[in-house]
């Protein structure tokens, strides 16, 4: 089991030599197999540090003992913790009435700023295979882009994932062989939360109609992967062909753009955003508004986003910034 985490570790370049690495250990049966995985890792000289962290979501009355059985466990591996209460954040995040996106965004936090205080390299998280299932289905029922579809990656950003191939069965099946204790959350089986709803009906239908599911699934992943990974590199290169940076500020042509195809002209919409570094809401009705702008004749401005412009002067369009 060690070998083939590592092996996929190299594989995605996880984990530099002399990593600094903070962990998000929730208690659960997944960090606590993370936990003792990155402790042998560390134990052959390639992390440097492994940092524990426990964020305590105060959701059950008794959730502070979750964090007293990591701390346990984290003193028996010689791993630092951090813990804290979702109360004591001290942050303002609006609630969109939806309990588990509320607290990934407090987990998100917590282990940044865990992370900024540690001058760590990484955040490792413990999804595995079966997370990465049920990310696709949610995905797919909410709406999303063949990026979206392709669901979690190895490594973004700060945060790596080295168990997004291992099964949760053999998972649980190595750590009852270890005698390795871990908890489990009440909260998993309440049909509340779309992820819990998805795994009971859906993951285990699937499963039950074809025994190659979670074999095909990961090979279909992987080709949505490389096609997803094929576009950007032509998004990319059909944005250098139609724009110009001229001191910091990216001017498109938009003769070009629209002579591409809907599909293309999307992307490239959104690589322009994201280069420019603007705040913006994804959905196709915004892409659509900035489309129905640019294809106006003349030359006008039109506000989009509180902080920035769209500015087109005949066939050449730009985003202006707002100062605040």
């Amino acid at each position: 089991m060690l070998l083939s985490i590592k092996s996929y570790i190299v594989k995605y370049n996880l984990i530099p030599p002399g990593s600094k690495i903070i962990l998000g250990l929730s208690g659960g049966p997944d960090s606590f197999f993370l936990l003792h995985m990155l402790a042998k890792i560390r134990a052959e000289g390639i992390i440097n540090k492994l940092i524990a962290a426990h964020l305590d979501h105060e959701w059950r009355d008794d959730s502070s003992k979750d964090a007293q059985f990591c701390l346990a466990a984290a003193k028996r591996y010689n791993v630092p913790i951090v813990t804290q209460k979702i109360s004591d954040l001290g942050i303002s995040m609006k609630f969109n009435g939806s309990k588990e996106e509320f607290g990934r965004k407090a987990r998100r936090h917590f282990l940044e700023s865990v992370r900024k205080k540690h001058n760590a390299d990484l955040i490792a998280l413990a999804h595995h295979a079966q997370d990465q299932q049920e990310t696709f289905f949610i995905r797919l029922i909410r709406g999303t882009s063949l990026a979206g579809l392709t669901a979690m990656k190895p490594k973004h950003g700060y945060y790596i994932r080295p168990l997004l191939e291992v099964n949760k069965k053999n998972i649980v099946d190595y750590l009852e062989q270890k005698n390795i204790p871990y908890l489990t959350d009440p909260s998993n089986i309440l049909e509340e939360f779309l992820r819990n709803r998805i795994r009971k009906k859906v993951i285990t239908a699937l499963q039950a109609c074809d025994q190659r599911f979670d074999k095909k699934f990961k090979e279909t992943l992987k080709r949505l992967s490389a096609t997803e990974q094929f576009l950007e590199q032509l998004t990319e290169k059909m944005f250098n062909e139609i724009s110009q940076n001229k001191e910091g500020i990216l001017f498109v042509n938009l003769k070009q753009l629209f002579k591409l195809h809907p599909v293309m002209q999307y992307r490239i919409l959104l690589r322009w955003l994201v280069k420019q570094k603007v705040k913006f809401s994804v959905s196709e009705g915004f892409f659509d508004e900035m489309i129905k702008f640019l294809k106006q004749p003349g030359s006008k401005e039109h506000q989009l986003y509180h902080a920035w412009y769209l500015v087109k002067k005949k066939d050449v369009a730009h985003i202006k910034l707002i100062s605040t």
